[in-house]
């Protein structure tokens, strides 16, 4: 018995597979390729195989255009991320005086990733007394509590602002509606020895699902280049 779609046995798949492995079939029988009627995609009008065709390339080489337009758009913001972060490293490195570094890391974060507010806190052994003076920003008095939490972070935390203490330390805490907070160490298996926050009135600018290898590499720099800050124990 034959199936609606088939004469005698034969099924469209049969004739698809057919035509797939007999590549000489329309060259014998090139009428065919002139005779043939499909629905437009475009209206109700009818169209050669051929224009057919066309259309299906047109909308494929369409696609590959947008695949590659956004490939070049990624680049270039991959680009323009690179540039922001080697001025942020180099103006780091360029800092003589260590006790400028941690105002330094918070300005230039500011500065090159458009950060509305930043703040940090170092509490590791100052290398020099003179640099753990209480009016320093960076030197503030910092709870046991915020430095054990800042230890347990194996990544930095990214989500909305729950009355964390460390958005105190921003300039307006009553604007901020997410929040990453960086910690910084020496080694992955180290206790930290200070704090980044960075906040944001916008709430989806630091949301809790977005990734944070970026943030870690920020982090880094700023943990490396505080090691002239922070005396090795």
């Amino acid at each position: 018995m034959s199936s609606p779609t088939g004469v005698q046995g034969i099924t469209e798949a049969d004739i698809a597979d057919y035509l797939a492995n007999t590549p000489g079939f329309f060259e014998r029988h090139a009428e065919l390729l002139s005779s043939i009627q499909l629905s437009s995609p475009h209206g109700t009008r009818a169209v050669s195989l051929q224009e057919r065709q066309m259309d299906l390339l047109r909308e494929k080489y369409k696609g590959l255009e947008q695949k590659i337009m956004e490939m070049i758009r990624h680049g270039q913001e991959n680009v323009a991320i690179a540039d922001r972060l080697h001025r942020y490293t180099r103006a780091l490195m360029l800092t003589a005086d260590a006790a400028d570094l941690p105002e330094v890391v918070v300005r230039e974060l500011k500065q090159q990733f458009l950060i509305p507010q930043a703040g940090i806190r170092v509490w590791g052994a100052i290398a020099d007394p003179a640099c753990a003076r209480a009016e320093r920003e960076f030197a503030r008095e910092v709870s046991v509590d915020a430095k054990s939490f800042a230890s347990s972070l194996t990544l930095p935390y990214c989500g909305a602002n729950v009355g964390f203490e460390a958005a105190e330390w921003l300039e307006d805490v009553a604007t901020v509606a997410s929040l990453a907070l960086i910690p910084l160490r020496h080694g992955a298996t180290t206790d930290a020895f200070g704090l980044l926050v960075l906040g944001s009135p916008d709430a989806t600018r630091f949301a809790a699902d977005m990734g944070t290898e970026f943030l870690m590499r920020i982090g880094e720099i700023a943990s490396a280049s505080l090691s002239r800050l922070i005396r090795a124990e």
